[in-house]
């Protein structure tokens, strides 16, 4: 297939530092973006900025440090919110993806699931969109019901229409299999789960950073993803929450900022979204976190999505070449992510990803906090290559050597 690219592969490549590194005395192939993606000196550098010039809490001093902190820190949430396509207002700034979840867990589920209530999530939810369900459930009292998945990778939308008929309290969903890369219809299952009466959420962690994603098409009632997941700081996440109802949910921590007023015996709760925003603020990661939104902006998300669907596609193509691998997940390049698991013959993911690490090559291996999922396709685990913004065909053609390698070593 001709080798064309859709962004300016050489000089992304060279906003990102730690590309130039060698590992094992070989050229890093960094394919291991699902876990956590590489930043460009565009985010190190505003991060450094922050700490030079203008290091200072927000929301608190009169001085000029303190202005131009909260400005920044406002900023980014101002970026955020254009970037997803919601009102600032309903930008709340967590830790991470897994926070978020929990902070719905905690402000949202705890009120408002009652005994007897139905929760729905899916087979291929990350732990982070399972586990708080299942502890919500619990505790409450209440079912969880989770969607199952079908062969090609596809979740089974006869079982998802049969339990919307159970007017679900909460409908629990990823945009983006971590596992398997298949893209989720998430506006049309949204829509779906509203008429059912059920609060919704969107798991984007792997799709936010991918793709153009605008919560307002999506319908859902939250949505949460992680900045180290886009070209940002650890540390530092977004949940978007439909105004409407951060208004009717209690804070989730109490503490400095998130108070309108305090008396001896009461208080009254800060405006959203500063009323899930307790103490001290991760300011420098949220500036950092602005800096990947102008980044990745400047690309054009839809650049970004073209990129990683060719990239994804050669990388479908050349695997299947390969005697003994299995490729979990959608055929199709335009149905996933940019997310690749495989497993080939008897080769344990451990040991193909260790020999591939020798050859230059980062890859994850595991069960990718996915254990239902995995166990589902009949393996204890799986290899996974995933790709972002500066991955090239040359990345695949090393990751298909660097297998070859592995092929010869256990004469397969």
């Amino acid at each position: 297939m001709q080798k064309t690219q859709a962004l300016e592969l050489e000089a992304v490549r060279l906003d990102f530092p730690i590309l130039k590194r060698k590992v094992h005395g070989k050229r890093l192939v960094y394919l291991d973006n699902a876990a956590t993606t590489q930043k460009p000196k565009q985010v190190i550098d505003a991060i450094s900025d922050f700490y030079t010039r203008y290091n200072s809490n927000v929301h608190r001093s009169v001085h000029t440090l303190g202005e131009e902190a909260t400005a920044a820190y406002e900023g980014a949430r101002t970026k955020v919110s254009k970037f997803i396509g919601c009102s600032a207002s309903e930008v709340i700034f967590t830790r991470g993806t897994t926070e978020s979840i929990n902070l719905v867990r905690f402000a949202w589920g705890e009120p408002f699931v009652k005994r007897g209530d139905t929760i729905v999530a899916t087979l291929m939810e990350h732990h982070s969109n399972l586990v708080p369900w299942q502890l919500l459930a619990r505790k409450k009292g209440a079912r969880l019901r989770l969607v199952g998945v079908n062969s090609d990778g596809t979740l089974d939308l006869g079982e998802f229409e049969k339990l919307m008929g159970a007017s679900p309290k909460l409908f629990a969903v990823t945009h983006c299999s971590n596992v398997l890369g298949t893209i989720n219809d998430v506006a049309k299952l949204c829509e779906k789960a509203r008429r059912a009466g059920a609060t919704t959420l969107v798991d984007a962690a792997q799709s936010v950073p991918h793709m153009p994603v605008d919560v307002s098409r999506i319908g859902c009632d939250f949505l949460a993803f992680s900045g180290h997941k886009m070209a940002g700081p650890t540390g530092i996440g977004v949940l978007y929450g439909r105004k409407g109802v951060l208004d009717a949910m209690d804070p989730f921590m109490a503490g400095g900022e998130m108070i309108k007023d305090v008396w001896e015996d009461r208080a009254t709760w800060n405006d959203v979204p500063y009323k899930f925003e307790a103490g001290t603020v991760n300011i420098a990661d949220t500036i950092g976190l602005g800096a990947a939104v102008d980044y990745l902006t400047s690309l054009g998300m839809s650049n970004v999505r073209s990129h990683e669907a060719k990239v994804t596609k050669y990388a479908l193509e050349r695997l299947s070449e390969i005697p003994g691998m299995k490729v979990y997940g959608p055929a199709r390049a335009d149905a996933r992510g940019g997310v690749v698991s495989f497993n080939l013959a008897d080769v344990h993911p451990h040991d193909m990803a260790t020999i591939l690490d020798e050859e230059g090559v980062a890859i994850r291996s595991g069960s990718h906090c996915a254990h239902p999922l995995v166990r589902s396709l009949g393996v204890p685990a799986t290899s996974r290559a995933s790709f972002y913004v500066y991955n090239s065909y040359d990345d695949v053609d090393a990751l298909l050597s660097a297998i070859q390698k592995v092929r010869r070593l256990f004469k397969l």
